[in-house]
């Protein structure tokens, strides 16, 4: 199988997967607002083959999303690729020119940052058109509810896209999907990924006590 065609098969399988867990994985947080884990998919390949992909990725599940579960339209569907290109588009980047775990964990953290300042600002202009709340109503809810569940999304990526990549990699690797050394370097960064694990949990149990689960 030549590289081009690794290319468009790994493309057409990042876009089922991402499209499957927003299908079954989405979970109401708070008000209509629901996470779902498809940017951790679309962050791990741009993370291995560039954020060429997770744009392309990003815009094809997004306008499927539209045409068959979305409620919102294409304002819906705008949002959610600002959403996932802002985290997954900024980490690749930053991880394509510094390949090394400082490289990994800053892209996480910056693409993090970059997707709660960026949906706050879309929220604040964008929400009122196509929810058809007044302005004031949305600001209103920027720090009680848009602020907080961004932030539970951007954790719940970062620590996901961080605890699967290596295992995703070396999966890619045996069945030949991509060679060469692609792993984060350096030493098992153990401590990165107890914290990894107790980000994700947190955010986890945050969203069960916001649901009244538990």
């Amino acid at each position: 199988m030549d590289s081009k065609t690794k290319r468009i098969t790994t493309t057409a399988m990042l876009c089922a997967v991402a499209y499957v867990v927003v299908v079954v994985g989405r979970v109401p947080v708070v008000l209509f607002l629901k996470y779902d884990p498809k940017d951790i998919i679309i962050t791990l390949g741009g993370l291995i083959w560039g954020p060429m992909t997770s744009l392309i990725v990003s815009v094809i599940v997004s306008l499927i999303e539209m045409v068959t579960i979305s409620e919102n339209g294409v304002l819906g569907c705008i949002m959610n690729i600002i959403s996932t290109c802002s985290f997954a588009c900024t980490a690749s980047v930053i991880y394509k020119k510094k390949r090394t775990l400082p490289g990994a964990v800053t892209g996480l953290v910056t693409g993090s940052l970059m997707m709660v300042l960026v949906m706050l600002l879309w929220n604040y202009l964008i929400t009122p058109i196509y929810m058809g709340y007044p302005r004031e109503a949305v600001a209103e809810l920027m720090l009680p509810a848009f602020l907080p569940f961004n932030l539970l999304k951007a954790g719940l990526n970062a620590g996901f896209t961080f605890l699967l990549y290596k295992p995703v990699t070396t999966a890619l690797r045996k069945a030949g999907y991509i060679s060469g050394p692609q792993n984060v370097q350096g030493r098992k960064p153990v401590g990165l990924w107890l914290l990894s694990g107790a980000i994700v949990i947190t955010c986890i149990l945050l969203i069960l006590s916001l649901n009244g689960i538990i």
